[in-house]
Protein backbone atom coordinates (compact mmCIF):
# COMPACT_ATOMS: atom_id res chain seq x y z
CA UNK A 1 0.00 0.00 0.00
CA UNK A 2 1.00 3.19 -1.14
CA UNK A 3 0.41 5.91 2.04
CA UNK A 4 1.58 5.79 5.81
CA UNK A 5 1.92 3.01 7.57
CA UNK A 6 -1.64 2.40 8.84
CA UNK A 7 -0.91 3.34 12.40
CA UNK A 8 -0.03 6.21 11.77
CA UNK A 9 -2.43 6.89 8.75
CA UNK A 10 -5.62 6.82 10.86
CA UNK A 11 -3.97 9.47 13.18
CA UNK A 12 -3.14 11.58 10.44
CA UNK A 13 -6.48 11.20 9.00
CA UNK A 14 -8.31 12.12 12.19
CA UNK A 15 -10.81 15.42 12.43
CA UNK A 16 -10.28 15.72 8.84
CA UNK A 17 -11.66 12.63 7.37
CA UNK A 18 -13.43 10.71 10.26
CA UNK A 19 -15.49 8.48 7.93
CA UNK A 20 -11.77 7.36 6.74
CA UNK A 21 -11.75 3.74 6.72
CA UNK A 22 -9.52 2.65 9.01
CA UNK A 23 -10.43 5.61 11.51
CA UNK A 24 -14.04 3.83 11.17
CA UNK A 25 -11.97 0.97 13.60
CA UNK A 26 -11.15 3.71 16.03
CA UNK A 27 -13.58 2.87 19.61
CA UNK A 28 -14.82 6.37 20.01
CA UNK A 29 -13.17 6.30 23.34
CA UNK A 30 -9.97 6.34 21.99
CA UNK A 31 -10.81 9.76 19.16
CA UNK A 32 -9.48 12.39 21.76
CA UNK A 33 -6.06 10.49 22.37
CA UNK A 34 -5.59 11.18 18.01
CA UNK A 35 -3.36 14.01 17.00
CA UNK A 36 -4.98 16.53 15.06
CA UNK A 37 -2.94 17.58 12.36
CA UNK A 38 -3.60 18.53 8.94
CA UNK A 39 -2.34 15.45 6.29
CA UNK A 40 -0.26 15.28 3.18
CA UNK A 41 -2.27 12.95 1.71
CA UNK A 42 -0.97 11.66 -1.68
CA UNK A 43 -3.93 12.38 -3.37
CA UNK A 44 -6.82 15.00 -3.29
CA UNK A 45 -9.69 14.53 -5.79
CA UNK A 46 -12.67 17.32 -5.96
CA UNK A 47 -15.35 16.50 -7.03
CA UNK A 48 -17.32 13.09 -6.33
CA UNK A 49 -19.22 13.13 -10.03
CA UNK A 50 -18.46 10.27 -12.57
CA UNK A 51 -14.86 11.48 -12.88
CA UNK A 52 -14.28 11.05 -8.55
CA UNK A 53 -15.76 8.12 -8.38
CA UNK A 54 -13.88 6.16 -11.36
CA UNK A 55 -10.64 7.95 -9.94
CA UNK A 56 -11.31 6.58 -6.40
CA UNK A 57 -11.69 2.87 -7.62
CA UNK A 58 -9.03 2.38 -9.71
CA UNK A 59 -6.56 4.25 -7.36
CA UNK A 60 -7.61 1.66 -4.72
CA UNK A 61 -7.33 -1.40 -7.33
CA UNK A 62 -3.89 0.40 -7.66
CA UNK A 63 -3.14 -0.19 -4.15
CA UNK A 64 -3.50 3.17 -3.65
CA UNK A 65 -5.47 4.54 -0.57
CA UNK A 66 -4.04 7.52 0.86
CA UNK A 67 -6.85 9.63 -1.02
CA UNK A 68 -9.62 11.62 -0.38
CA UNK A 69 -12.37 13.07 -2.47
CA UNK A 70 -13.98 16.42 -1.71
CA UNK A 71 -17.43 17.26 -2.66
CA UNK A 72 -18.89 20.45 -2.32
CA UNK A 73 -22.83 18.80 -3.01
CA UNK A 74 -24.61 16.99 -0.40
CA UNK A 75 -24.53 13.86 -2.14
CA UNK A 76 -22.43 11.66 -4.72
CA UNK A 77 -22.68 11.75 -8.59
CA UNK A 78 -21.58 15.49 -9.47
CA UNK A 79 -23.80 16.68 -12.49
CA UNK A 80 -26.02 13.50 -11.86
CA UNK A 81 -26.85 15.16 -8.46
CA UNK A 82 -27.08 18.31 -9.55
CA UNK A 83 -29.35 18.11 -12.64
CA UNK A 84 -32.68 16.84 -10.98
CA UNK A 85 -35.17 18.36 -13.33
CA UNK A 86 -37.86 16.51 -14.53
CA UNK A 87 -37.33 14.85 -17.86
CA UNK A 88 -33.48 14.54 -17.20
CA UNK A 89 -31.34 12.24 -19.17
CA UNK A 90 -28.04 10.87 -20.87
CA UNK A 91 -28.24 11.63 -24.54
CA UNK A 92 -25.89 8.72 -25.14
CA UNK A 93 -27.49 5.35 -25.47
CA UNK A 94 -27.46 3.63 -21.86
CA UNK A 95 -25.75 0.26 -22.51
CA UNK A 96 -22.76 2.36 -23.30
CA UNK A 97 -23.06 4.52 -20.41
CA UNK A 98 -21.65 2.76 -17.51
CA UNK A 99 -17.84 2.02 -16.51
CA UNK A 100 -16.60 -0.73 -18.67
CA UNK A 101 -15.18 -2.13 -15.28
CA UNK A 102 -18.76 -2.40 -13.95
CA UNK A 103 -21.40 -2.45 -16.78
CA UNK A 104 -24.73 -2.22 -16.18
CA UNK A 105 -26.95 -4.59 -17.65
CA UNK A 106 -30.99 -3.42 -16.36
CA UNK A 107 -31.16 -0.02 -17.90
CA UNK A 108 -34.79 -0.03 -17.98
CA UNK A 109 -34.53 1.91 -21.36
CA UNK A 110 -32.32 2.88 -24.14
CA UNK A 111 -31.76 6.31 -22.91
CA UNK A 112 -31.43 6.61 -18.73
CA UNK A 113 -33.37 8.89 -17.11
CA UNK A 114 -31.38 11.07 -13.92
CA UNK A 115 -33.01 9.03 -10.93
CA UNK A 116 -30.90 5.63 -12.47
CA UNK A 117 -28.13 6.89 -13.72
CA UNK A 118 -27.73 8.67 -9.98
CA UNK A 119 -28.40 5.02 -8.83
CA UNK A 120 -25.57 3.84 -10.85
CA UNK A 121 -23.11 5.69 -9.47
CA UNK A 122 -24.30 5.25 -6.01
CA UNK A 123 -23.83 1.42 -6.09
CA UNK A 124 -20.19 1.65 -7.89
CA UNK A 125 -19.66 4.12 -4.86
CA UNK A 126 -21.47 0.81 -2.79
CA UNK A 127 -19.95 -1.65 -3.94
CA UNK A 128 -16.32 -0.56 -4.31
CA UNK A 129 -16.85 0.80 -0.57
CA UNK A 130 -15.53 4.23 -1.83
CA UNK A 131 -17.85 6.12 0.57
CA UNK A 132 -15.56 6.32 3.32
CA UNK A 133 -13.62 8.69 1.21
CA UNK A 134 -15.67 10.82 0.34
CA UNK A 135 -16.21 14.24 2.00
CA UNK A 136 -19.54 15.66 1.23
CA UNK A 137 -20.71 19.03 2.06
CA UNK A 138 -16.80 19.99 1.22
CA UNK A 139 -16.41 22.70 -0.90
CA UNK A 140 -12.77 23.89 -2.63
CA UNK A 141 -12.50 27.53 -3.12
CA UNK A 142 -8.94 27.76 -3.53
CA UNK A 143 -5.47 25.26 -4.34
CA UNK A 144 -1.91 27.17 -4.01
CA UNK A 145 1.21 24.78 -5.41
CA UNK A 146 4.14 25.35 -2.22
CA UNK A 147 6.92 25.32 -4.55
CA UNK A 148 9.32 25.09 -1.21
CA UNK A 149 7.74 21.98 0.28
CA UNK A 150 6.14 20.16 -3.17
CA UNK A 151 2.65 19.86 -2.34
CA UNK A 152 -0.90 21.64 -2.97
CA UNK A 153 -2.27 23.34 -0.17
CA UNK A 154 -6.24 24.02 -0.32
CA UNK A 155 -8.50 26.30 1.45
CA UNK A 156 -12.00 25.22 1.86
CA UNK A 157 -15.05 27.09 2.18
CA UNK A 158 -14.92 26.31 6.14
CA UNK A 159 -11.67 27.92 6.61
CA UNK A 160 -9.71 24.66 6.91
CA UNK A 161 -6.90 23.91 5.19
CA UNK A 162 -5.96 20.43 3.52
CA UNK A 163 -2.68 19.33 1.57
CA UNK A 164 -1.83 16.90 -0.69
CA UNK A 165 0.90 15.62 -3.11
CA UNK A 166 -1.12 15.28 -6.08
CA UNK A 167 -4.60 17.24 -6.80
CA UNK A 168 -6.87 16.16 -9.65
CA UNK A 169 -9.74 18.00 -10.84
CA UNK A 170 -12.62 15.82 -10.84
CA UNK A 171 -15.47 19.17 -11.61
CA UNK A 172 -15.23 18.84 -15.58
CA UNK A 173 -17.09 21.52 -17.76
CA UNK A 174 -20.48 21.36 -16.23
CA UNK A 175 -20.16 22.71 -12.84
CA UNK A 176 -21.09 26.24 -12.90
CA UNK A 177 -24.28 27.79 -13.95
CA UNK A 178 -24.84 29.87 -16.75
CA UNK A 179 -27.65 32.79 -16.07
CA UNK A 180 -29.02 35.26 -18.60
CA UNK A 181 -27.45 38.64 -18.93
CA UNK A 182 -30.39 40.50 -18.58
CA UNK A 183 -31.18 43.10 -15.67
CA UNK A 184 -33.88 42.44 -12.78
CA UNK A 185 -33.29 38.87 -11.98
CA UNK A 186 -33.14 39.45 -8.34
CA UNK A 187 -36.05 41.69 -8.39
CA UNK A 188 -38.93 39.29 -9.72
CA UNK A 189 -41.29 38.52 -6.47
CA UNK A 190 -42.34 35.21 -7.71
CA UNK A 191 -40.47 32.15 -7.74
CA UNK A 192 -37.39 31.60 -9.53
CA UNK A 193 -34.48 28.90 -9.84
CA UNK A 194 -32.29 27.17 -12.58
CA UNK A 195 -32.63 24.08 -14.08
CA UNK A 196 -28.80 22.96 -13.04
CA UNK A 197 -30.36 23.82 -9.30
CA UNK A 198 -34.40 22.50 -9.48
CA UNK A 199 -36.07 23.84 -6.91
CA UNK A 200 -37.43 20.36 -4.96
CA UNK A 201 -40.98 20.92 -3.87
CA UNK A 202 -41.97 23.85 -6.01
CA UNK A 203 -45.48 22.57 -6.99
CA UNK A 204 -45.83 24.15 -10.80
CA UNK A 205 -49.50 22.84 -10.83
CA UNK A 206 -51.72 25.66 -11.89
CA UNK A 207 -49.26 28.17 -12.28
CA UNK A 208 -48.20 30.55 -15.32
CA UNK A 209 -44.31 29.22 -16.06
CA UNK A 210 -41.76 31.49 -17.79
CA UNK A 211 -38.74 29.17 -19.39
CA UNK A 212 -36.21 31.21 -20.73
CA UNK A 213 -33.86 28.71 -23.07
CA UNK A 214 -34.47 26.00 -25.51
CA UNK A 215 -31.28 23.75 -25.47
CA UNK A 216 -30.47 20.53 -23.89
CA UNK A 217 -32.52 21.00 -20.50
CA UNK A 218 -35.65 23.02 -21.86
CA UNK A 219 -36.09 19.84 -24.56
CA UNK A 220 -35.99 17.44 -21.63
CA UNK A 221 -38.06 19.44 -19.24
CA UNK A 222 -40.87 21.40 -20.89
CA UNK A 223 -42.48 17.99 -21.89
CA UNK A 224 -42.66 17.01 -18.67
CA UNK A 225 -44.31 19.82 -17.16
CA UNK A 226 -46.52 21.34 -20.03
CA UNK A 227 -49.50 19.45 -18.74
CA UNK A 228 -49.42 20.73 -15.32
CA UNK A 229 -48.96 24.20 -15.97
CA UNK A 230 -51.83 26.78 -16.63
CA UNK A 231 -49.30 28.51 -19.16
CA UNK A 232 -45.86 28.22 -20.06
CA UNK A 233 -44.10 30.81 -22.46
CA UNK A 234 -40.98 29.72 -23.40
CA UNK A 235 -38.25 32.78 -24.62
CA UNK A 236 -36.07 31.32 -27.33
CA UNK A 237 -32.61 32.90 -28.06
CA UNK A 238 -31.64 30.45 -31.05
CA UNK A 239 -33.59 27.09 -32.48
CA UNK A 240 -31.75 23.85 -32.09
CA UNK A 241 -31.72 20.87 -34.05
CA UNK A 242 -33.91 18.48 -32.48
CA UNK A 243 -33.90 15.00 -33.74
CA UNK A 244 -36.02 11.74 -32.87
CA UNK A 245 -35.18 8.57 -31.32
CA UNK A 246 -35.99 5.29 -30.01
CA UNK A 247 -36.32 5.65 -27.17
CA UNK A 248 -39.18 2.93 -25.68
CA UNK A 249 -38.80 1.34 -22.49
CA UNK A 250 -37.44 -2.52 -22.33
CA UNK A 251 -39.84 -4.84 -22.28
CA UNK A 252 -39.62 -7.46 -20.08
CA UNK A 253 -38.14 -10.00 -22.36
CA UNK A 254 -35.53 -7.78 -23.66
CA UNK A 255 -34.17 -7.54 -20.48
CA UNK A 256 -34.11 -10.89 -19.21
CA UNK A 257 -32.40 -11.32 -22.61
CA UNK A 258 -29.32 -8.82 -21.59
CA UNK A 259 -29.48 -10.28 -17.96
CA UNK A 260 -28.88 -13.97 -19.34
CA UNK A 261 -26.90 -13.99 -21.88
CA UNK A 262 -23.73 -12.87 -21.00
CA UNK A 263 -22.58 -11.27 -24.41
CA UNK A 264 -25.84 -9.68 -25.28
CA UNK A 265 -24.84 -6.56 -23.47
CA UNK A 266 -21.35 -6.24 -24.55
CA UNK A 267 -22.53 -6.66 -28.39
CA UNK A 268 -24.73 -3.69 -28.02
CA UNK A 269 -22.09 -1.70 -26.22
CA UNK A 270 -19.50 -2.69 -29.20
CA UNK A 271 -23.01 -1.82 -31.27
CA UNK A 272 -23.13 1.70 -29.83
CA UNK A 273 -19.73 2.73 -29.72
CA UNK A 274 -18.63 2.15 -33.55
CA UNK A 275 -21.52 4.26 -34.63
CA UNK A 276 -20.66 7.30 -32.03
CA UNK A 277 -17.27 6.67 -33.44
CA UNK A 278 -18.25 7.30 -36.82
CA UNK A 279 -20.42 10.04 -36.13
CA UNK A 280 -18.74 12.16 -33.74
CA UNK A 281 -15.51 13.13 -35.88
CA UNK A 282 -18.77 15.41 -38.06
CA UNK A 283 -16.81 14.54 -41.27
CA UNK A 284 -19.30 12.45 -42.43
CA UNK A 285 -21.38 14.57 -44.81
CA UNK A 286 -24.07 11.56 -45.37
CA UNK A 287 -24.69 10.82 -41.76
CA UNK A 288 -24.96 15.16 -41.02
CA UNK A 289 -27.57 15.05 -43.99
CA UNK A 290 -29.34 12.44 -42.58
CA UNK A 291 -29.28 14.01 -39.23
CA UNK A 292 -30.65 17.59 -40.24
CA UNK A 293 -33.60 16.10 -42.40
CA UNK A 294 -34.56 13.27 -39.48
CA UNK A 295 -34.75 16.78 -37.45
CA UNK A 296 -36.64 18.50 -40.26
CA UNK A 297 -39.13 15.45 -40.29
CA UNK A 298 -39.54 15.80 -36.76
CA UNK A 299 -40.46 19.56 -36.88
CA UNK A 300 -42.87 18.56 -39.12
CA UNK A 301 -45.29 17.38 -35.76
CA UNK A 302 -45.46 21.03 -35.06
CA UNK A 303 -48.97 22.37 -36.54
CA UNK A 304 -48.89 26.18 -36.68
CA UNK A 305 -46.58 26.98 -39.64
CA UNK A 306 -45.62 30.24 -37.63
CA UNK A 307 -43.94 28.49 -34.93
CA UNK A 308 -42.74 25.98 -36.83
CA UNK A 309 -40.69 28.60 -38.89
CA UNK A 310 -39.48 29.98 -35.32
CA UNK A 311 -38.35 26.30 -34.29
CA UNK A 312 -36.42 25.71 -37.50
CA UNK A 313 -32.67 26.03 -37.33
CA UNK A 314 -30.76 28.29 -40.01
CA UNK A 315 -27.57 26.93 -39.44
CA UNK A 316 -25.95 23.42 -40.06
CA UNK A 317 -26.79 20.30 -37.62
CA UNK A 318 -23.63 20.02 -35.28
CA UNK A 319 -22.99 23.31 -35.44
CA UNK A 320 -23.52 23.29 -31.82
CA UNK A 321 -24.53 19.96 -29.31
CA UNK A 322 -26.79 17.37 -30.77
CA UNK A 323 -29.86 17.26 -29.12
CA UNK A 324 -33.07 14.35 -29.51
CA UNK A 325 -36.09 14.25 -28.57
CA UNK A 326 -39.65 12.85 -29.81
CA UNK A 327 -41.93 14.85 -27.46
CA UNK A 328 -39.97 18.32 -27.60
CA UNK A 329 -41.77 19.55 -30.58
CA UNK A 330 -45.70 18.39 -29.71
CA UNK A 331 -45.12 21.05 -26.55
CA UNK A 332 -45.54 23.78 -29.21
CA UNK A 333 -49.17 22.21 -30.22
CA UNK A 334 -50.77 22.98 -26.93
CA UNK A 335 -53.04 25.89 -26.66
CA UNK A 336 -51.76 27.44 -23.52
CA UNK A 337 -47.90 26.86 -24.88
CA UNK A 338 -46.11 30.10 -26.27
CA UNK A 339 -43.36 30.21 -28.12
CA UNK A 340 -41.30 34.11 -27.91
CA UNK A 341 -38.35 34.69 -29.80
CA UNK A 342 -38.07 38.71 -28.90
CA UNK A 343 -35.00 39.19 -27.16
CA UNK A 344 -35.72 39.12 -23.13
CA UNK A 345 -35.51 42.71 -22.47
CA UNK A 346 -35.04 42.46 -18.41
CA UNK A 347 -36.85 40.62 -15.51
CA UNK A 348 -40.00 42.54 -14.18
CA UNK A 349 -41.03 42.13 -10.61
CA UNK A 350 -44.12 40.48 -11.56
CA UNK A 351 -42.89 38.65 -15.04
CA UNK A 352 -40.78 38.89 -17.90
CA UNK A 353 -40.27 41.31 -20.51
CA UNK A 354 -39.95 41.09 -24.10
CA UNK A 355 -40.68 43.05 -27.14
CA UNK A 356 -42.16 45.46 -25.00
CA UNK A 357 -44.51 43.89 -23.82
CA UNK A 358 -44.75 42.55 -19.71
CA UNK A 359 -45.42 38.42 -19.41
CA UNK A 360 -46.72 37.87 -15.72
CA UNK A 361 -45.93 34.93 -14.29
CA UNK A 362 -45.82 32.97 -10.94
CA UNK A 363 -42.56 31.08 -12.06
CA UNK A 364 -39.17 32.07 -14.12
CA UNK A 365 -37.06 28.68 -14.88
CA UNK A 366 -33.97 29.88 -16.17
CA UNK A 367 -32.57 26.29 -18.72
CA UNK A 368 -29.87 28.65 -19.65
CA UNK A 369 -26.57 25.70 -19.25
CA UNK A 370 -23.35 26.04 -17.81
CA UNK A 371 -20.48 28.30 -18.56
CA UNK A 372 -18.43 25.49 -19.58
CA UNK A 373 -15.81 27.05 -20.93
CA UNK A 374 -14.01 27.72 -17.42
CA UNK A 375 -12.89 23.93 -15.84
CA UNK A 376 -10.81 23.97 -12.86
CA UNK A 377 -11.13 27.68 -13.22
CA UNK A 378 -13.92 28.14 -11.11
CA UNK A 379 -11.88 27.64 -8.51
CA UNK A 380 -8.70 29.96 -7.86
CA UNK A 381 -5.38 28.01 -8.33
CA UNK A 382 -2.37 28.84 -7.71
CA UNK A 383 0.85 27.13 -9.77
CA UNK A 384 4.12 27.27 -9.85
CA UNK A 385 5.83 31.05 -9.20
CA UNK A 386 2.30 31.83 -7.93
CA UNK A 387 0.80 31.90 -11.42
CA UNK A 388 -3.18 32.19 -11.74
CA UNK A 389 -4.52 29.68 -13.60
CA UNK A 390 -7.19 33.19 -14.35
CA UNK A 391 -4.20 34.43 -15.70
CA UNK A 392 -2.57 31.28 -17.38
CA UNK A 393 -6.44 30.59 -19.32
CA UNK A 394 -6.80 34.46 -19.92
CA UNK A 395 -7.89 33.67 -23.46
CA UNK A 396 -9.73 30.18 -22.79
CA UNK A 397 -8.45 26.85 -21.06
CA UNK A 398 -5.46 24.89 -22.39
CA UNK A 399 -3.95 21.61 -21.20
CA UNK A 400 -2.41 18.70 -22.97
CA UNK A 401 -4.18 15.81 -23.49
CA UNK A 402 -7.15 17.48 -21.70
CA UNK A 403 -5.38 16.09 -18.53
CA UNK A 404 -2.55 18.49 -17.29
CA UNK A 405 -1.40 21.71 -17.89
CA UNK A 406 2.09 23.98 -18.36
CA UNK A 407 3.07 25.77 -14.51
CA UNK A 408 0.78 23.78 -12.91
CA UNK A 409 3.27 20.97 -11.13
CA UNK A 410 1.48 17.50 -9.90
CA UNK A 411 -2.24 18.87 -11.24
CA UNK A 412 -4.53 16.06 -13.33
CA UNK A 413 -7.83 16.91 -14.72
CA UNK A 414 -10.34 14.63 -15.69
CA UNK A 415 -13.08 16.04 -18.59
CA UNK A 416 -10.97 19.04 -18.81
CA UNK A 417 -10.59 21.39 -21.93
CA UNK A 418 -11.43 19.97 -25.54
CA UNK A 419 -12.46 16.68 -24.39
CA UNK A 420 -16.23 16.72 -24.81
CA UNK A 421 -17.12 13.90 -27.58
CA UNK A 422 -18.50 11.01 -27.48
CA UNK A 423 -19.82 8.64 -24.03
CA UNK A 424 -17.76 10.84 -21.27
CA UNK A 425 -17.99 8.21 -18.99
CA UNK A 426 -14.98 5.67 -21.90
CA UNK A 427 -13.17 9.58 -22.11
CA UNK A 428 -13.44 9.34 -18.15
CA UNK A 429 -11.87 5.99 -17.91
CA UNK A 430 -9.33 6.64 -20.44
CA UNK A 431 -7.81 9.84 -18.87
CA UNK A 432 -7.96 7.90 -15.19
CA UNK A 433 -5.88 5.25 -16.50
CA UNK A 434 -3.00 7.49 -17.70
CA UNK A 435 -3.52 9.67 -14.59
CA UNK A 436 -3.66 6.28 -12.37
CA UNK A 437 -0.31 5.06 -14.05
CA UNK A 438 1.26 8.57 -13.55
CA UNK A 439 0.91 8.75 -9.97
CA UNK A 440 1.80 5.48 -9.49
CA UNK A 441 5.45 5.43 -11.02
CA UNK A 442 6.13 8.76 -8.70
CA UNK A 443 5.09 7.26 -5.50
CA UNK A 444 7.27 4.16 -6.57
CA UNK A 445 9.96 5.61 -8.19
CA UNK A 446 10.49 8.97 -5.52
CA UNK A 447 9.18 11.36 -7.80
CA UNK A 448 7.88 14.70 -5.99
CA UNK A 449 7.53 16.79 -8.78
CA UNK A 450 5.83 16.20 -11.94
CA UNK A 451 5.73 19.22 -14.51
CA UNK A 452 4.35 19.20 -17.90
CA UNK A 453 6.73 20.98 -20.45
CA UNK A 454 5.51 24.08 -21.96
CA UNK A 455 6.57 23.55 -25.50
CA UNK A 456 4.58 19.96 -25.11
CA UNK A 457 1.38 21.24 -24.55
CA UNK A 458 2.21 24.46 -27.43
CA UNK A 459 2.52 21.94 -29.63
CA UNK A 460 -0.33 19.44 -28.69
CA UNK A 461 -2.44 22.35 -28.33
CA UNK A 462 -1.07 24.04 -32.22
CA UNK A 463 -2.08 20.42 -33.77
CA UNK A 464 -5.43 19.94 -32.10
CA UNK A 465 -6.56 23.64 -32.99
CA UNK A 466 -5.82 23.43 -36.28
CA UNK A 467 -7.81 19.82 -36.08
CA UNK A 468 -10.78 21.77 -34.89
CA UNK A 469 -10.49 24.21 -37.63
CA UNK A 470 -11.08 21.52 -40.12
CA UNK A 471 -14.61 20.48 -38.61
CA UNK A 472 -16.49 22.35 -40.86
CA UNK A 473 -19.95 22.65 -38.98
CA UNK A 474 -18.20 24.25 -35.90
CA UNK A 475 -17.07 26.61 -37.53
CA UNK A 476 -20.95 27.91 -38.28
CA UNK A 477 -21.77 31.17 -36.62
CA UNK A 478 -24.32 29.67 -34.66
CA UNK A 479 -23.46 30.51 -30.99
CA UNK A 480 -23.06 28.10 -28.75
CA UNK A 481 -20.56 27.07 -25.85
CA UNK A 482 -17.75 25.59 -27.77
CA UNK A 483 -15.39 28.87 -27.77
CA UNK A 484 -13.25 30.70 -25.08
CA UNK A 485 -12.27 34.57 -24.89
CA UNK A 486 -9.56 34.26 -27.21
CA UNK A 487 -11.96 32.72 -29.88
CA UNK A 488 -10.69 29.49 -30.13
CA UNK A 489 -12.43 26.12 -29.09
CA UNK A 490 -11.92 24.47 -25.95
CA UNK A 491 -14.28 22.43 -25.53
CA UNK A 492 -14.31 19.94 -28.14
CA UNK A 493 -12.35 16.96 -28.89
CA UNK A 494 -12.04 16.17 -32.91
CA UNK A 495 -11.20 12.87 -33.21
CA UNK A 496 -12.37 9.24 -32.29
CA UNK A 497 -12.22 7.96 -28.78
CA UNK A 498 -9.81 5.74 -30.38
CA UNK A 499 -7.85 8.13 -31.80
CA UNK A 500 -7.66 9.64 -28.21
CA UNK A 501 -6.74 6.51 -26.62
CA UNK A 502 -3.96 6.39 -28.47
CA UNK A 503 -1.96 9.32 -27.83
CA UNK A 504 -2.31 8.28 -24.06
CA UNK A 505 0.30 5.68 -24.75
CA UNK A 506 4.02 5.90 -23.55
CA UNK A 507 3.98 9.76 -22.56
CA UNK A 508 6.79 9.77 -19.96
CA UNK A 509 8.80 12.57 -21.82
CA UNK A 510 6.09 14.96 -21.81
CA UNK A 511 7.63 15.68 -18.04
CA UNK A 512 9.95 17.19 -16.00
CA UNK A 513 10.61 15.12 -12.89
CA UNK A 514 12.15 16.05 -9.77
CA UNK A 515 12.82 12.67 -7.70
CA UNK A 516 13.24 13.00 -3.81
CA UNK A 517 17.05 11.05 -3.82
Amino acid sequence: MYGQPQHEHTLRHRGFCIHHPLIAKLPASQYDKVILVAPTLSIIIIGAGPGGICTGIQLQKAGITDFTILEAAPGIGGTWWHNRYPGAECDVPSHLYSFSFEPKRDWTRPYARQPEILGYMQHCVDKYDLMPYIELNTRVDSARWQQEDRHWSLTLSSGNTRQSKFLISGVGMFCDLSWPDVPGIDTFEGTSFHTGDWKDGHDLRGEHVAVIGTAASAVQMLPEIVDDVASLTVYQRKPQWVTPKEDAPYSGEQLKHFEEDPDALNRSRARIRSGLETFITFSDQEILHNAQAAGLRNLEIVEDPGTRRKLTPDWDFGCRRPLSSNTFYPVFNQEHVTLVTDAVENIAPDGVRAGGQVNRVDTIIYATGFATTRYLSVIDVYGADGQSIHDAWVDGAVAYLGITTAGFPNLFMLYGPNTNNGSILEMIEHQVGYIVDHITRCLGQGIEVLSLKRERMQDYNQSLQQDLDNVHVWQGACGGYYRGNGGYIVTQWPHTMDEYSRRLIDDVDSFNELSSH
